[in-house]
């Protein structure tokens, strides 16, 4: 018993030394920072000047007497509720299509995924000459094709925030992978059996494809909340927030209260907002996943 004894508490020894390196840098990149984060949110503290402890005022502040918080907010709930549906049905139709069997297949898909693999700031600035009201592409090809004056994009608050999701639906690429996956696990004898049942395309879609689909969906929901509400570099990169403020989204205000204003206690207050906004969110999705996400092998 001794030696089992023994025999065990080394296989635990080993055990924690190999997790050793992933749990210091946790505590190190991960929770340190977070901890730090809600501290700094009690206080007045602007890099320059000792830090106050001024208790939960960063918070009453935003809720009470912060316009800009609360216009941050509405541009990216505006942003989201296009966005993330848009993406996830974009995302579905071209996975539909690229799960075919023809020729030159791979070549159209790894076209279709490219740009979700570029560099956030180089693909800003070709869609800031995409959406110039003077000699942007978009404009011009409306012109020519449709005989439509082109808005301008970038410059008038009815636009901008449309002119960056049409920017983010270039994008799909990456979640068009992920539905391509869920496609071609669906087994194929089922839609030999719905055929042989009688069954047309559109009724194979409706209760085979969408329902074998529904954890992928639920996963594209789940990510596509969270990367809409943390959206940064499009608006950094292209708008800075303008015209007035139309594009002020929420990560964007966050930056230039920490780097701009030097309010990193305020900021770091508005960080915890956007985290318990984006937890809600989750929750509430995940919640809802009880009534319409199906596992195949999962018994309602």
């Amino acid at each position: 018993m001794a030696r089992l004894s023994r025999l065990k508490m080394h296989e635990m020894l080993i055990g924690y030394l190999c997790l050793l390196p992933w749990l210091l840098g946790f505590i190190i990149i991960t929770a340190g920072p977070i901890i730090a984060s809600f501290i700094l949110s009690l206080l007045r503290y602007d890099m320059a000047h000792p830090a106050v402890f001024v208790g939960l005022q960063n918070y009453k502040t935003m809720f009470f007497e912060d316009p800009l918080f609360w216009k941050s907010l509405k541009v990216t709930s505006y942003y989201t509720l296009l966005v993330v549906p848009l993406s996830v049905i974009g995302a579905l139709l071209i996975a539909l299509l690229m799960n075919q069997n023809l020729r030159f297949m791979n070549l159209f898909r790894t076209i279709f995924y490219l740009p979700s693999v570029l560099s956030g700031v180089a693909v800003a600035l070709l869609w800031s000459w995409v959406f110039n009201r003077d000699f942007g592409v978009l404009n011009y090809l409306l012109d020519r094709l449709f005989g439509i004056l082109g808005p301008n994009w970038l410059g008038t608050e009815e636009w901008v925030v449309p002119a960056l999701v049409i920017m983010a639906l270039w994008g799909v690429g990456g979640g068009m992978i992920i539905f391509l996956a869920g496609l071609q696990g669906i087994p194929t004898q089922l839609y030999e059996a719905a055929e042989i049942d009688g069954a047309n395309s559109w009724q194979e879609f409706w209760k085979i494809t969408i329902p074998l689909l529904t954890p992928t969906i639920f996963y594209q929901l789940i990510i596509g909340i969270i990367g809409a509400w943390q959206i940064f570099t499009q608006a950094y990169v292209m708008t800075q927030g303008g015209p007035n403020y139309a594009s002020l989204f929420y990560v964007l205000y966050i930056y230039f209260n920490a780097f701009v204003w030097f309010k990193m206690g305020y900021a770091c207050a508005l960080a915890w907002i956007l985290f318990m906004i984006i937890l809600v969110c989750t929750v509430l999705v995940f919640r809802s996943s009880l009534y319409w996400v199906y596992y195949e092998a999962e018994r309602r």
